[in-house]
C-alpha cells in the first residue's frame, strides 16, 4: 500500500503583555505560500528531529529567543487539516509558552521580520490556520491559569500583587476584585512575601512578592532545564 507524501511542522505561540494587552509573536513570511502574511514562527521537523528538539530549534532560529529564556514550553495540539497547507499534506504540531516583554522585544528589535501583535486583533489576516491555533493557545492558557502558576513567566523575579494581576486580567480578558484576587493567590501558596517594598513610585510603595520555592521547584511546570546548549541569536 503507498501512502501519499507529507511533512510535518512544528508553529510557536509565543506570548506575552505589552501594555496590559496579551500579545503574540510573528514573523512576516518571505517566501510563497502566503508570503508577505503574518505566521508563527515555526518550520518543519527534520527527519531525525523530535518535536521538542524542533521546537527548540524554531525558537532560536526563527523566533530569535534563547532556550533559557524560556521557563515553560509546551505541546498545545496537532493541527491536520487537509486543507491547511497548499503545498502539500502538513500536520502541525504547536508550541507556546509565555515569555517577559523584554524577551520577546529584545528578538523584534533584533530581527526585522518579527512583530507583537494583540492576540485578539493581529490586525490582519495570517497565512495558514494560524488564527486557529493562536485561539486554541489562548483558550489552553486561561483554562490553566486557576490551577498552574503560568503566570510568572511573564513577571520579573520581584513582583507587587498589582503586577500579577495585570498579567491574569490581560490573560483573561477580564477584571478582578483586588481583595478577592489577592487573597486567591495568597491561598494557593504560590508566592512568598519578600520584606521589601517596590521604589521609584509615585504611589505608596507596595510590597514586593517571589515565587514561592514549591513552584519553582516544580519540574511540571518550570521546565528551566531546557538545553542549556542553545545560545541567543544575535
Amino acid at each position: 500500500m503507498s501512502h501519499p507524501p507529507f511533512a510535518v511542522t512544528v508553529d510557536l505561540v509565543l506570548m506575552t503583555v505589552v501594555d496590559a494587552v496579551l500579545s503574540v509573536l510573528l514573523q512576516r513570511r518571505g517566501e510563497e505560500p502566503y508570503v508577505d502574511a503574518l505566521a508563527l514562527p515555526g518550520g518543519f521537523v527534520g527527519i531525525e528531529e523530535t518535536l521538542d528538539d524542533a521546537a527548540r530549534r524554531m525558537l532560536v532560529g526563527k523566533a530569535g529567543v534563547a532556550a533559557q529564556d524560556s521557563a515553560w514550553l509546551e505541546q498545545l495540539y496537532t493541527f491536520g487539516d487537509p486543507q491547511r497547507d497548499p503545498r502539500m499534506r502538513t500536520v502541525s504540531v504547536a508550541y507556546f509558552a509565555l515569555l517577559p516583554h523584554a524577551v520577546l522585544q529584545q528578538a523584534v528589535t533584533s530581527k526585522a521580520d518579527l512583530a507583537l501583535r494583540p492576540v485578539t486583533e493581529p490586525g490582519e489576516l495570517l497565512a495558514f490556520d494560524h488564527t486557529a491555533i493562536i485561539a486554541t493557545a489562548h483558550g489552553r492558557l486561561r483554562g490553566k491559569l486557576d490551577y498552574a502558576p503560568l503566570a510568572f513567566s511573564l513577571l520579573p523575579d520581584l513582583f507587587t500583587l498589582r503586577d500579577l494581576q495585570a498579567v491574569h486580567e490581560a490573560i483573561t480578558g477580564s477584571t478582578f476584585n483586588k481583595p478577592a484576587f489577592r487573597r486567591r493567590m495568597l491561598d494557593t501558596g504560590w508566592i512568598e512575601a519578600t520584606g521589601q517594598r517596590e521604589s521609584d513610585t509615585p504611589f505608596r510603595p507596595a510590597e514586593l512578592y517571589r515565587i514561592s520555592a514549591r513552584v519553582t521547584d516544580s519540574s511540571e511546570v518550570y521546565q528551566r532545564d531546557l538545553d542549556r546548549r542553545y545560545s541567543r541569536v544575535p
